[in-house]
């Protein structure tokens, strides 16, 4: 299928045309706000032909093609052909294309995965074909667990956030799966195609097995916080790298994990910090407010025997996170069977025992907790720091950020599907691979525009009136609202611009 296309013209600066897919709705979106820029948003799919009546096809698409020959029918069979090409095939081979022609570096890349809920019951209680997905509930992403779901993943490069490689995976998928999957597939492919040398992933990624697939290539992940081990590294160092708070630290060490000799580095994060900070109060607090409340009911209650009273204690004492009690003691409450107020010489017909005690919260519990949650660990089978210097490491996994960025993208209503309701599962598989061609696009016009703008000195304003190098492509279309194309005689083209273009010329 031929997308749709435009060429954009900006003196001393040539950029290649960017694809603009319809954005599916009813058939594929149910959402009926106002249109958007950047594409066909919140509209039914079977009406693409209206949107394309005002619109300059031919230049856009290609001659001889009409609005009317943009319809349903057409868009859904483009869908089935990418499906029955394969999109994990067909989408390396334009990646591939577009990273040579922008010559980025592939040295290193991220590994990360999303979810997207769709409507509709779909295949999600059988079994599917072989090589379609199964659309079913599973750990929701963007919080809709009432809806079934389909994973995608991407492995995009660092300098723009171009995808190299995706794959759509079933609703219930577990990243640790589906990393062990992809990293066992792909990764020969990945070095012959891209050049790939390092892998860089979250927590994820860090499973024995996994890691022991990837002895040929380097890889950079986050240790997860439950790892026994990771755990008392962070407690033993956090005192000395949080001595002061408003500075960033970090220590390296060698470890032997999963059978595989390792660089930890251990990071302080200021930022981390004052998160952690919010965020551990309002836990404590919480939490014990709930043990405070839990203990007075049990000082209440009244047990037959001191041994029953202190088995209770026993099993409260385990539930115990952040409080402790002190000077715990039973007291026998002495009891009568006749009614009124027993004479003093009467004896007590029988006992009953009750707990008496203080409880006060436990400060090393909050100290602990805020040092787990300010302090992270990175892990990398590269053990030469000169090859990857600590602070290397710490700003390549940041840079794991630009798949998120990518993910962000694919979820915003101005941009692409928020909501799925295709024909069938292979139509939705089919649409992943569109949806993450469109990233592709976007990203690499925002990294052509600002790469431009380095090399030329020169800025673009934002959204507050301020010059910038780094403006978003989003901001950049905006400027290009409202512009015609008149032909005068098939012989010159004039563009031309609405008076709210030439309030804000670029």
């Amino acid at each position: 299928p031929n997308p749709p296309q435009f060429s954009l013209n900006i003196p001393n600066i040539r950029l290649k045309p960017v694809i603009i897919w319809p954005r599916f709705s009813k058939f594929s979106l149910r959402n009926h706000k106002s249109d958007r820029l950047l594409g066909f948003t919140h509209r039914a799919l079977y009406l693409t032909p209206h949107f394309f009546q005002n619109k300059p096809v031919e230049r856009l698409i290609g001659e001889g093609i009409k609005a009317e020959d943009l319809n349903d029918d057409v868009l859904g069979s483009a869908l089935d052909k990418i499906f029955d090409y394969g999109p994990d095939t067909l989408y390396p081979q334009l990646a591939e294309s577009v990273v040579s022609q922008l010559g980025l570096l592939t040295k290193f890349v991220h590994l990360d995965a999303t979810g997207f809920h769709v409507d509709g019951r779909y295949n999600h209680d059988t079994e599917p074909e072989d090589g379609v997905i199964r659309i079913t509930k599973g750990y929701s992403r963007d919080h809709r667990p009432d809806l079934n779901q389909v994973v995608l993943q991407l492995i995009c490069e660092r300098q723009a956030g171009i995808p190299l490689m995706m794959e759509t995976l079933s609703g219930n998928n577990s990243d640790k799966t589906s990393f062990y999957d992809t990293v066992n597939a792909h990764i020969d492919q990945m070095r012959t195609d891209f050049g790939i040398e390092y892998i860089v992933a979250d927590s994820a990624l860090y499973v024995a097995d996994t890691l022991a697939l990837m002895k040929n290539v380097w890889w950079i992940s986050r240790v997860p916080e439950t790892i026994t081990l990771a755990r008392d590294i962070i407690h033993d160092l956090a005192p000395d790298l949080m001595s002061n708070l408003s500075e960033s630290a970090h220590r390296s060490l060698g470890v032997l994990y999963a059978g595989i000799n390792q660089r930890w580095l251990v990071v302080y994060s200021p930022e981390a910090y004052h998160r952690a900070l919010i965020t551990v109060n309002k836990q404590t607090v919480k939490q014990s407010t709930a043990e405070y409340n839990k203990f007075n009911k049990l000082c209440n209650q009244e047990f037959s025997c001191e041994a029953d009273a202190r088995a209770a204690f026993s099993v409260f004492k385990k539930t115990q996170k952040v409080t402790f009690v002190n000077e715990i003691q039973v007291v026998a409450q002495p009891k009568f069977n006749d009614k009124g107020r027993p004479s003093k010489d009467k004896q007590p017909d029988f006992y009953t025992y009750r707990l008496e005690g203080s409880i006060a919260s436990l400060c090393s519990e909050r100290t602990r907790r805020l040092e787990r949650k300010s302090c992270f660990i990175l892990a990398t089978n590269q053990l030469d720091c000169k090859e990857l210097s600590d602070l290397n490491l710490i700003v390549v996994y940041k840079d794991q950020q630009k798949v998120e960025g990518g993910f962000r993208f694919l979820k915003d209503p101005l941009f692409m599907a928020s909501t799925i309701f295709l024909k069938s599962p292979k139509r939705i598989m089919a649409l992943m691979m569109v949806m993450t061609l469109c990233l592709l696009v976007y990203a690499a016009l925002e990294y052509r525009i600002r790469e431009i703008l380095k090399k030329q000195a020169a800025t673009f304003p934002d959204q507050k009136g301020k010059e910038t190098v780094c403006p978003t492509a989003r901001l950049v279309f905006q400027y290009f609202s409202g512009i015609h194309v008149l032909t005068i005689s098939q012989m010159q083209d004039i563009v031309l611009r609405d008076e709210e273009t030439i309030n804000h010329p670029i």
